[in-house]
């Protein structure tokens, strides 16, 4: 027997239940369930009263309300928890339908779901959603990923539910099995290095102008006028505006300085090396969260270990904002490209056939890392779909020259005054390595030979033609 529901969501934590009032609000019905039967009943007789939302109380009678092919979209925590619920979905289900993972999985881990559940006749998809909570309820970013076949049955819901820029729907059928959510994972990781790009931006205006919250909202909210438009440029000119009614302190100066993570930027830079991808910009936001979990240890060392002499900025105040300014566009290319080739690389180690100007298009509303400058990436990969490297695209290479005197000027500041800026070093060298014809790898290359017979090639000799020296005769 089928039910009426055009979809149905298990997990309703806030991420759930605001899809489900997003879905019911274009139109569509919606089954839920609960593990807890008080957060169901919560939800119906609270947000979802009145609307055209079903709960349910057992697995069973979710299942029977929904409409064949059934779609079920799991939003509860990523691992376990995700095997646990499609282990009592599967036995409810028939050939022909459909699971959906909407939460932040590891993408070997959709890979295997899907693969065991094809063998059954069940489609399953792991979906990636950006945006937060407004995000979820107002239209998120949507990386879905499985079975093509599967996705014209989604394809009426998640493009009408997810955000739209200039008519255009965030959401693109990304590929097979775990493609979605590995798009999502990339997005996560630039997603560290913008966050962390920014706090350099203001410690270097922080620590060395000595700009206070009120200074440095001004001039967030400037720079969200320009080039750097975006929703996390956006919202960090909002937080330096907040102040605490108890102490009359700006928030942001009563927070302690320990940063928090999930893990994705940690599976996004771990598959960049096992790929041989260099990830320099989002490695080192990771890292720095790391770091800054190490509190403890940091205000000790702050007492035993020496900094540099102070070298006070002497000269023009705006010039360095600006330079700070640029530091962080140019900053934020480079993390942007790596993440694309990131993504080129995992595209052909699992057949993926991923479309950049795709990617490039739903990131531009909904989720975190939404930029306007995503328009020119969109168009970048439109003009070349071939483009080994973005930073190789005329327009932002033209940008890269322009701002690269002052990213220097930024960099170069902080690191005569002992400000760490790890990304935005990390960036720079990222930039020189990558336009420069020849680096000091040979001197590595004759030390792995001189110590294991490792091998090396000659530049007056046919590629591919291997050399070996006795190096202590």
């Amino acid at each position: 027997m089928s039910g009426n529901c055009d979809i149905g969501l298990i997990g309703l934590a806030v991420m759930g239940e605001n899809l489900v009032l997003n879905m019911e609000s274009k139109g569509f019905s919606v089954a839920v369930y609960n593990r807890t039967s008080a957060v169901t009943d919560k939800f119906a007789q609270g947000r979802a009263k009145g609307k055209n939302i079903v709960p349910s109380h057992t697995l069973e009678d979710f299942v029977g309300s929904l409409k064949r092919p059934r779609k079920a979209q799991i939003m509860v925590k990523a691992g376990a928890a995700v095997d646990a619920v499609i282990d009592q979905l599967v036995p409810l289900l028939e050939p022909g339908d459909i699971i959906i993972d909407g939460g932040n999985s590891l993408w070997t881990d959709t890979q295997r779901r899907e693969h065991a559940l094809a063998e059954k006749g069940i489609r399953y998809f792991g979906v990636g959603v950006s945006g937060g909570e407004e995000g979820a309820l107002k239209g998120p970013s949507i990386m879905p990923g499985g079975s093509k076949e599967g996705w014209e049955f989604l394809a009426p819901i998640y493009t009408k539910i997810s955000a739209h820029v200039d008519g255009e729907s965030c959401c693109r059928y990304m590929g097979a099995d775990g493609a979605g959510h590995y798009v999502k994972m990339v997005h996560n990781g630039i997603e560290y290095g913008d966050m962390q790009l920014i706090c350099e931006a203001y410690s270097i205006l922080k620590n060395l102008l000595g700009l206070d919250a009120a200074e440095l909202g001004r001039i967030f909210t400037e720079w969200n006028g320009g080039e750097l438009n975006s929703y996390l440029i956006e919202i960090t000119s909002r937080i330096f505006s907040k102040t605490d009614p108890e102490t009359g302190t700006p928030i942001v100066d009563l927070i302690v300085d320990r940063a928090g993570q999930k893990g994705t930027g940690k599976w996004t830079v771990g598959h960049a090396v096992e790929m041989g991808v260099p990830l320099s910009t989002i490695s080192a936001a990771v890292e720095a969260r790391i770091l800054s979990s190490l509190k403890e240890e940091r205000v000790l060392a702050s007492k035993q270990l020496a900094g540099p002499a102070a070298h006070p900025y002497t000269g023009d105040r705006q010039e360095l904002i600006n330079a700070v300014r640029d530091a962080l566009y140019a900053s934020k290319i480079v993390s942007y490209a790596q993440g694309f080739v990131q993504l080129g690389a995992a595209a052909k180690v699992y057949g993926w056939a991923l479309n950049f100007g795709d990617i490039a298009t739903i990131w531009r509303g909904g989720c975190i890392i939404r930029a306007h400058f995503l328009n020119r990436i969109k168009q970048a990969y439109e003009l070349n779909p071939a483009l080994k490297n973005l930073l190789l695209d005329p327009y932002f290479s033209g940008i890269l020259a322009k701002t690269q005197e002052h990213w220097r000027t930024a960099v170069s500041a902080a690191v005569l005054n002992g400000i760490p800026v790890p990304a935005f070093g990390a960036s720079l060298a990222y930039y020189d390595s990558y336009r420069a014809a020849r680096l000091p790898a040979n001197l590595l290359q004759a030390q792995r030979d001189f110590f294991g017979a490792h091998t090396y090639e000659r530049l007056d000799k046919p590629a591919g033609e291997m050399f070996h020296t006795e190096w202590m005769q």
